[in-house]
């Protein structure tokens, strides 16, 4: 079996999550189990939400309730890391109980970012993963460290969006 590669999905820019779950399908869609888990969202994202509808599917999807990390007291902030953490350990077990070919780790770049997850946990993941098992990282941006085991890197990038002008994100397009 071919040897799987790390994707990274970042940027300012809307879509990150979306292109995951468009890879996810594609490759449910051939056969392969994939593993999907979500850092930093509340209640999931809907993509994710139609894709563990499919029998080769299996979604994490963080708790129903949660504020941006700028809105956290300290203790909200110990008890997110404290989600991530498990959430990380619950997407590595995932992907090897399934046999999952693809793992989705959805705003994992940004848990680490802010400090809710710890790099080297995930650098040493990735180094270590299963051969055939691909991954697909998202989040705004990814450490040196993490985008040098990248074999594919997307940026999103915006170049006008409508929360510009005030208007609030619209379900189904936004989330």
């Amino acid at each position: 079996m071919e040897k799987g590669k790390v994707h990274i999905y970042c940027g300012d820019g809307k879509g990150k999550t979306t292109a995951a779950a468009g890879l996810a399908a594609r490759m449910a869609g051939n056969g392969y189990n994939v593993a999907a888990v979500q850092f930093l969202k509340a209640g999931g994202a809907a993509e994710f939400k139609l894709l563990s509808l499919s029998e080769n599917v299996a979604v994490v999807k963080g708790p129903e309730k949660m504020k941006f990390i700028f809105q956290m007291n300290d203790e909200e902030k110990r008890l997110t890391a404290d989600l991530c953490d498990e959430l990380f350990k619950d997407s590595v077990n995932l992907a090897g109980k399934t046999n999952a070919r693809l793992l989705v780790m959805d705003e994992v770049l940004d848990a680490v970012e802010c400090g809710m997850l710890d790099e080297g946990k995930l650098y040493e993941f990735l180094r270590n993963r299963p051969q055939q098992l691909e991954v697909v990282l998202t989040g705004r941006k990814p450490s040196q460290r993490i985008a040098e085991l990248a074999d594919y890197i997307t940026e999103m990038k915006k170049l006008r969006h409508p929360y510009e002008k005030g208007e609030a994100a619209r379900k189904g397009i936004e989330y």
